[in-house]
């Protein structure tokens, strides 16, 4: 008889105490959402959100992308199973140390970019700066407790920046549109340009609503003399729970100067628009595409680095940096596959590439030699891990 006690007793204990773990989760949960809650941003209200429905990419209450978007969401989520061991470095990221004085003289062939690691570049186009992306929290969230940390600290603090003309964002996912830098910002003398609906964001974040330009596809604006373009992209959108809400728009960026014309894609899949960029704003003497945190189960929302390397042709562009890699894991792949697979098909297709350190600037029109910083790591290659976005058969014939 005795020997049934103890379990019973555990059956009486776990029914008195499940009452309880349940109120400790909601706390949890409600206080999670509390410490983020700012950072989730604003919804666009108004004659913003009036303005934002009069686009032609508005339909049924939300953005929507030219071509079907076809990823497997659950196959996004069990391909954890299968990531490389080495998706996170196991030793320090190779840096370079940035001179906050090294700005002050201009670039001799008038243009420059300094990579920061993922999507943050500062562009230095015929006298103007350009500050794209900027993210210098610790960790992708809305917590500063939760969410994937970055591989390394900010390599120049955020007041040492030369004063950006503009600072660009691509769309509102939190590894390009950053709260807490944003805030850092909110009170510098620049214009922020946007696409449609993000200017919520910064408006409810102190950042006042003269200086922000919002833009729909195809869209300009002049800022010092430099016009800025928004270019179609084929991604997503959102900061609540759950996958994107398109409630804000998502785009590319066109950066056309007198001389000199640099393109920046955004986070993308590939789709046939991208030529069209091509033959309307190019060539380009520089394109910074993304090229990394892909995989199959996502190919429509990220290029993916043989894409990437494919989107950087098709734009007509004449010297590749590739994008979205080299600072948080967001995805299985091992952390230096997209640097590796993007080099082996620019060689084949016969596509200048730059690899610079983060931190680096370099004059894509007068490249240092090439230097390997990262290290060799086991990872797939395009033909074992093909990454092919849908309904691209118009624009990858023959290649």
């Amino acid at each position: 008889m005795h020997s049934k006690e103890p379990g019973l007793s555990r059956r009486r204990l776990l029914a008195r105490i499940a009452p309880w773990l349940g109120v400790l989760v909601l706390v949890g949960a409600t206080a999670a959402i509390a410490s983020g809650w700012r950072a989730f941003g604003k919804r666009p209200q108004g004659a913003r959100r009036a303005r934002m429905e009069r686009s032609p990419q508005w339909k049924d209450g939300r953005f929507r992308n030219p071509e079907p978007m076809e990823n497997d969401y659950l196959g996004a989520l069990l391909g954890i199973f299968h990531a490389s061991p080495f998706a996170s470095p196991k030793q320090p990221v190779a840096t370079e140390p940035v001179d906050a004085r090294s700005f002050q003289m201009q670039p001799a062939t008038g243009l420059r970019v300094t990579w920061f690691g993922h999507s943050t570049f500062l562009l230095e186009i015929e006298g103007h700066i350009v500050l794209i992306d900027p993210f210098w929290s610790p960790r992708v969230s809305p917590m500063s407790w939760s969410g994937p940390k970055r591989w390394y600290g900010p390599l120049i603090a955020l007041a040492d920046l030369p004063l950006p003309d503009a600072v660009v964002i691509s769309h509102d996912h939190y590894d390009h549109l950053d709260y807490p830098t944003i805030r850092a910002m909110r009170d510098w003398n620049t214009t922020f340009v946007v696409p449609l609906g993000v200017g919520s964001h910064l408006e409810y974040w102190g950042v006042p609503a003269e200086r922000i330009v919002e833009l729909d596809w195809w869209e300009h604006t002049k800022v010092h003399g430099l016009e800025i373009v928004a270019t179609p992209a084929r991604h997503i959108s959102g900061r609540t729970f759950g996958i994107g809400d398109a409630g804000t728009l998502w785009s590319g960026f066109a950066f056309l100067g007198e001389k000199l014309r640099a393109y920046c894609s955004g986070d993308t899949g590939l789709f046939p628009g991208i030529k069209e960029i091509g033959d309307k704003l190019g060539p380009f003497d520089l394109t910074l595409i993304e090229a990394g945190a892909y995989g199959r189960w996502w190919s429509d929302w990220h290029l993916g680095p043989e894409q990437a390397v494919l989107a950087h042709q098709l734009v007509r562009g004449k010297v590749l940096l590739p994008a979205h890699w080299g600072l948080v894991t967001l995805a299985y792949h091992a952390w230096t596959e997209p640097i590796d697979r993007v080099l082996a098909a620019a060689a084949k297709a016969n596509v200048v590439v730059a690899a610079p350190k983060p931190g680096q600037s370099i004059e894509p029109l007068a490249l240092p030699p090439f230097v390997r910083w990262w290290p060799d790591l086991p990872s797939h290659t395009a033909e074992q891990d093909p990454i092919i976005s849908s309904h691209t058969e118009s624009i990858r014939g023959g290649r």
